[in-house]
């Protein structure tokens, strides 16, 4: 392929913003419809299958081992041939779940269901947009397509719990998922056909691309590090997520503020996306997340020492929501940057693997261990996802010293030859 045919392959300025509010609108109305539906309806879920709570919310648990499953040989079709047809299929294979799910009559076929979500949401949600646009866009815009993506979802699924449940009240939870299923399949499938490059596309766009294949990824010290990084965030997040209200209701805090509290995990992710949308390149997200991590660490070590305040309450259950916000923006950002495009997406779902088992695994230690002791193993796991990103840190100041110090040599060398020049003239 020409130069001059693999230009003409690379997105215009429109079509970058088209696909960043394609992605945006999909992974909304996608992670609405099959993530954040379930904690609304699930109370008249469990009365109208007779059930527990418990029972019902052990669907999400199926769900992200089954996207934990299908990772990997998801990323290698990004890969090779891209995202149109895998996330068209996706979306379309979301809405059959949804709908399946809200004709469940049994346990049974509500974890099936769910297994499909889970299948669903690896092959058209964050990951697949990533791993698309982390090819469709230049570096320079990269991240910025990322985090406005990530901002508007985040903006969206936070907004959109008083309109689910009014649906629920008004028309009861199995109409509101049919509902949900409906405009799933109605805006996710046509726009990913439409928008997400063909296969030649891709293909035309990864030539003279660089990147580490996932093998040699693997060697590297550096993949581990970001490895123990994201998981042990994702472990922390998801424990304190499914057990933070209970927990603070069994401190003596209300109902309504309990739940309440919990609404800054949401703001605080918006919060942080929006500073680094802000920050943009000045940023290293190295440094974002060290931070962020280490503040959340922070916060849920303290959370047991506040009492009842509900200000102190509110600012460490807030540092959960920051590390968040920063996690789901770094992780893409860094992978691309340190391993490069080509394999981009086998070497996120490298590390989406056990990341999603820390996420379905966590949660069930720290109902184990129950009380505040739950909240020292999670602050524990933010403080060493901080510790993991400190080598890299130093890393990456070395290396920043040594171009800087080769620069000045380069420029010193430049005087010199520039003044032997003048003699000669």
């Amino acid at each position: 392929m020409t130069l001059a045919t693999t230009d003409s392959l690379l997105l215009s300025p429109k079509s970058k913003q088209r696909l960043v509010a394609v992605f945006a609108l999909t992974n909304s109305i996608g992670y609405i419809a099959m993530v954040q539906t379930l904690p609304v309806v699930l109370i008249p879920m469990a009365d109208d299958l007779g059930t527990s709570r418990t029972a019902i919310a052990a669907a999400t648990t199926v769900s992200t081992l089954m996207g934990a499953f299908a990772a990997l040989p998801v990323g290698r079709v990004l890969d090779r041939v891209g995202g149109r047809a895998l996330m068209a299929t996706g979306s379309g294979l979301g809405a059959a779940s949804v709908l399946l799910w809200s004709q469940a009559q049994s346990l049974l076929l509500l974890y099936g269901a769910f297994a499909l979500i889970g299948l669903a949401l690896s092959m058209s949600t964050y990951e697949a947009s990533f791993a698309v646009l982390a090819v469709s866009v230049e570096p320079p815009q990269r991240n910025q397509s990322i985090l406005t993506v990530t901002m508007v979802v985040g903006l969206a699924t936070y907004l959109v719990y008083p309109l689910v449940g009014w649906l629920n009240i008004q028309f009861g939870w199995r109409t509101t998922v049919i509902a949900l299923a409906v405009t799933l399949a109605v805006t996710a499938v046509p726009a990913h056909v439409v928008s997400v490059p063909s296969r030649t596309t891709h293909r035309g766009r990864i030539i003279g691309r660089s990147g580490a294949p996932l093998g040699t990824v693997l060697r590297q010290s550096r993949f581990w590090l970001l490895t123990v990084a994201f998981v042990a965030q994702a472990a922390s997040s998801a424990a304190f997520l499914l057990l933070g209200i209970t927990y603070l209701i069994d401190r003596g805090h209300s109902v309504p503020v309990a739940t309440s509290v919990l609404i800054s995990v949401g703001v605080l992710q918006i919060v942080a996306r929006l500073i680094l949308t802000v920050a943009g390149s000045r940023l290293s997200f190295t440094v974002a997340a060290a931070v962020s991590f280490a503040i959340q660490g922070i916060g849920l070590l303290l959370l047991p020492l506040v009492g009842l305040s509900i200000p102190l309450t509110l600012l460490c259950v807030a540092a959960v929501g920051l590390g968040q916000g920063v996690a789901v923006v770094a992780k893409p950002a860094m992978l691309a940057n340190t391993f490069g495009v080509l394999h981009f997406a086998s070497v996120l779902a490298a590390i989406t693997v056990p990341t999603a088992l820390a996420r379905a695994g966590s949660p069930l230690l720290a109902a184990w261990l129950g009380d505040w002791r739950f909240l020292v193993g999670c602050g524990g796991l933010s403080l060493i996802a901080a510790l993991a990103l400190l080598p890299l840190l130093l890393r990456s100041s070395r290396n920043t010293d040594e171009s800087s110090a080769a620069g000045r040599d380069r420029d010193s060398t430049g005087t010199v030859q520039s003044a032997t020049c003048a003699r000669t003239r």
